[in-house]
C-alpha cells in the first residue's frame, strides 16, 4: 500500500462515512447558492408586476437582494460564535431547518417588507450552514484531497445557481416566483433526515474539546481512522483560544485581516454578479431567457474552473492559484463590455465565473486549513460573515448605477476593478502560517496505530 492511499481511506466503511460528509454538505450548499441566484430569477417579474409585492424601484430591488447577505453575515458570526462549542453536527441539523422555513415563508409574503424580512431570516440559516460546512470537511476530507472536497462542497453555490436558473427557465411562468421559492424549501424534506442519520459528529472537534471517550467512540462506529481524522492534540492547540478569540491573537491575527479582506472581495463579486446580471444583460437589449441563460453560463463556468483549480491548489497551494483566478475574472469582465457575438460573450462570462465565484470557493478552502480545529468554524465564519459586507455592498452597488442610469458597462468596469484590487490583497497573506505544513506527517505518523507499516 503506498502513502497515497494510506493518506486516502483504510476501509470501506471510512470512504463511504466520508462521502455521506461530503454529499451531504455539498447539498446544503448546493441550496445556499439556488437561494442566491433565484431571487436575481424574479427580480424582473417582481419589478414589472406591483400585483405581486407592491411597486419596486431599483434602490429597492437592491436592498432585497442585500437583506439575505445581511442575515448570511448574521448567520455566520453566530454560527461560528456558538459552532466551536457546540460541535458540527448540531449546527448543521438546526441551520437547515432554519433555512427552510425562511425560503417556505418567503414564498407566502404578500408585502415588501414581509418579503424583505423573510430573506433577512433565511440568510441567518445560508450563513450558519456556510460556515459550518467549511469546518466539517476540512476535518473528514483525506490530507491529500482536502481542496478538492472542499471545492466540491463550495461549488455547491454554483452548481445551486445553475439549478435555479434552469428551473427558473423551465418552470417560472407555469409555478411563479412562489413556487421557485417553495422548491428552495425542500432541505427540510429531504435533507433534514438524510444529516440526521448519517451525518457523524467531527471525532477531530470532540477531541479537541477534550471528550477523548466520544471521539474514539464515533470513529469506531464510522469507521473513521482516529489518528489520521484526529489524532492527538497538536501543541500549539493544547491550552489555546477557542473560537473568535483565538483569530484575534498575534499567530493569527494578520492571517485573519487578509483572508477577510479576500472573501470580501470575492462575494462582492459573486452576489453582485447573481443578483444583477440578468438585468444588465436585459438592459443590454438580450431578452430574458439569454439573460437567464447567461447567469447559467456564469455559474457553469464557475463549477468547472473551482474544480480544476482546486486540483491544482492540492498540489502548488492556494496562495498561488488565487491570484490568477481573480486577475482572468477582471480580464473577462471587461471583455463583456465588448460587443462581441453571443458565443463568445458567454466563454468570457465562463471564465468570469472560474475567476469570481470559482475563487471565493479557493478563498473558503485556503481559510478552512489556515486555523487549528479549536478555531476552525469560527475562522470559516469570520470570512464568510466580514466577506458577507462585500456581498451585501454588491448588490446595493449595482442597482445604485442601474438606477442613476448609468450605462449597463460601468457596472462590468466596477467588478473589474475589484477583481484586481482582491487579486492584489492576496500578496499579504502570511506564509508562516504553522496549519498550513500540517497534514502529511500526520498521516505518515498516524498509519503506524492500524497496522500500515510506515
Amino acid at each position: 500500500m503506498n502513502l497515497h492511499d494510506q493518506e486516502t481511506w483504510i476501509s470501506t466503511k471510512h470512504r463511504a462515512s466520508v462521502m455521506w460528509v461530503l454529499v451531504i454538505t455539498t447539498t446544503a450548499i448546493v441550496f445556499d447558492g439556488y437561494d442566491l441566484v433565484v431571487y436575481g430569477t424574479v427580480l424582473p417579474v417582481l419589478t414589472r408586476d406591483p400585483s405581486q409585492l407592491g411597486v419596486i424601484s431599483p434602490q429597492q430591488a437592491g436592498a432585497l437582494g442585500s437583506y439575505a447577505l445581511v442575515g448570511v453575515m448574521v448567520g455566520a458570526l453566530a454560527s461560528g460564535a456558538v459552532g466551536d462549542y457546540l460541535g458540527r453536527r448540531r449546527m448543521m441539523l438546526v441551520n437547515i431547518i432554519w433555512f427552510s422555513a425562511g425560503m417556505g415563508l418567503a414564498a407566502l409574503s404578500t408585502t415588501v417588507a414581509s418579503f424583505g424580512a423573510m430573506r433577512f431570516l433565511t440568510g441567518i440559516g445560508i450563513g450558519g450552514l456556510v460556515a459550518t460546512a467549511g469546518a466539517l470537511i476540512a476535518e473528514f476530507a483525506p490530507t491529500n484531497k482536502k481542496n478538492l472536497y472542499n471545492a466540491i462542497v463550495y461549488c455547491g453555490v454554483p452548481a445551486g445557481g445553475v439549478l435555479a436558473a434552469l428551473i427558473a427557465i423551465v418552470l417560472r411562468d407555469n409555478i411563479g416566483w412562489r413556487g421557485l421559492f417553495w422548491i428552495g424549501a425542500a432541505p427540510i424534506v429531504v435533507l433534514l433526515p438524510l444529516a440526521y442519520f448519517k451525518l457523524p459528529e467531527s471525532p477531530m472537534w470532540m477531541l479537541s474539546r477534550r471528550n477523548e471517550f466520544g471521539a474514539r467512540k464515533i470513529a469506531e462506529r464510522f469507521g473513521l481512522p482516529y489518528p489520521i481524522s484526529c489524532g492527538p492534540v497538536p501543541a500549539e492547540e493544547v491550552g489555546a483560544k477557542v473560537g473568535f478569540a483565538a483569530l484575534a491573537t498575534r499567530r493569527y491575527a494578520l492571517t485573519t485581516v487578509v483572508l477577510g479582506l479576500m472573501s470580501f472581495g470575492g462575494l462582492l463579486l459573486t452576489n453582485g454578479l447573481n443578483t444583477w446580471l440578468p438585468q444588465i444583460m436585459e438592459n443590454k437589449g438580450y431578452g430574458a431567457t439569454d439573460s437567464i441563460l447567461f447567469l447559467l453560463v456564469l455559474n457553469g463556468g464557475a463549477i468547472v474552473g473551482g474544480l480544476v483549480t482546486s486540483r491544482m491548489a492540492d498540489r502548488t497551494g492556494a496562495q498561488k492559484i488565487i491570484p490568477v483566478t481573480f486577475g482572468l475574472a477582471a480580464l473577462s469582465l471587461v471583455m463583456l463590455t465588448a460587443g462581441f457575438p453571443i458565443p463568445v460573450l458567454l466563454a468570457f462570462l465562463a471564465v468570469a465565473g472560474l475567476g469570481t465565484i470559482g475563487t471565493q470557493v479557493l478563498v473558503y478552502g485556503l481559510v478552512s486549513h489556515s486555523y487549528p480545529t479549536s478555531a476552525r468554524a469560527a475562522g470559516v465564519a469570520w470570512c464568510a460573515g466580514f466577506g458577507r459586507l462585500g456581498g451585501i455592498i454588491g448588490p446595493a452597488f449595482a442597482g445604485l448605477l442601474i438606477s442613476v442610469g448609468a450605462r449597463p458597462n460601468v457596472a462590468f468596469y466596477a467588478f473589474a476593478g475589484v477583481a484586481v484590487l482582491a487579486g492584489l490583497v492576496t500578496f499579504a497573506i502570511p506564509r508562516n502560517n504553522p496549519m498550513q505544513r500540517r497534514g502529511a506527517t500526520v498521516a505518515v505518523n498516524a498509519a503506524a496505530p492500524y497496522g500500515i507499516p510506515d
